[in-house]
């Protein structure tokens, strides 16, 4: 009975700021911006499907053993439960299958979450929120070799062996930009940055998101380019378009937590880069 109670209130918090929204526009951009429609199916539902790839220390990690999610943008989804008032449930998805798994139907997830970078060409078919962690590309290598590495052309040579993952951003900057390097596609990404520790391969590419976890956790590796990456954006939230309630909710959390500070102290948290 409680819990039905509990549910109720929510619901009719949600509600009422869904009203207020419409009738106000919502002038406080702290408070998170929705209408009546897919918030209120996950409300109901008492639990939100969250899409993840569970790959990509330290944004989205499943733990083998316990099943376990942890990870920046773990804590971001949490949150944005949390301000929902319902339970969270992760569903695994993949690099490769991510649009797809995205605009599946019936849908497999209400959104995903977990180093996904904010594209145009995303946004043409799918919704994405407004960025909350700094992404750009670089690479890892071993430290050893690190003074070899310093510009793309130094990369881009045919005895250098470059390992990415498959059907994600970092397959496809590696086939448009090394067009003489041996790229090397390894199915799971967790498992490269210690490949090229052990020298399988010679250079990872990577996001200044990921490769500082990886050079903090195994002192065989380096990021020597990592203050120059090679390209600039954001890392947002991906969703079905026809949820922009549900768009203008997590906009306003994440809006909520770059003023409250709350954002910024999990960056540090994780050492990743602030750059709100």
């Amino acid at each position: 009975m409680n819990k039905e109670r509990t549910k109720i209130w929510v619901l009719v918090a949600i509600l009422t700021l869904c009203s207020q929204a419409v009738l106000s526009a919502c002038s406080d951009s702290d408070k998170p911006v929705c209408q009546p429609g897919k918030v209120t199916e996950i409300v109901e539902r008492g639990k939100v499907l969250i899409g993840t790839t569970g790959d990509y220390r330290p944004l989205s990690f499943c733990e083998p053993e316990t099943g376990e999610y942890w990870g920046f943008g773990i804590e971001i989804a949490q949150e944005i439960a949390k301000q929902l008032g319902v339970k969270v449930e992760f569903v695994k998805t993949s690099w490769p299958t991510l649009t797809a798994d995205v605009l599946a139907e019936p849908q497999k997830f209400d959104f995903a979450i977990g180093g996904i970078t904010i594209t145009d060409t995303r946004r043409e078919t799918m919704l994405m929120s407004d960025g909350y962690l700094a992404n750009g590309k670089t690479i890892l290598c071993r430290a050893s070799e690190s003074e070899r590495y310093q510009s793309l052309a130094d990369i881009d040579k045919p005895e250098v062996r470059v390992m990415v993952n498959p059907g994600g951003l970092n397959e496809k900057f590696a086939h448009e930009n090394l067009t003489h390097a041996t790229i090397i596609v390894h199915q799971k990404n967790e498992e490269i940055p210690t490949l090229i520790a052990e020298g399988v391969a010679d250079v990872m590419i990577t996001e200044i998101t990921e490769a500082p976890y990886y050079v903090q956790t195994d002192t065989r590796l380096a990021a020597p380019l990592l203050n120059e990456p090679f390209t600039h954006g954001e890392i947002g939230v991906l969703m079905q378009k026809g949820q922009e309630d549900l768009l203008d909710f997590v906009n306003g959390v994440i809006r909520r937590m770059k003023s409250n500070g709350s954002l910024h102290r999990l960056h540090e948290k994780y050492g990743l880069v602030y750059a709100y």
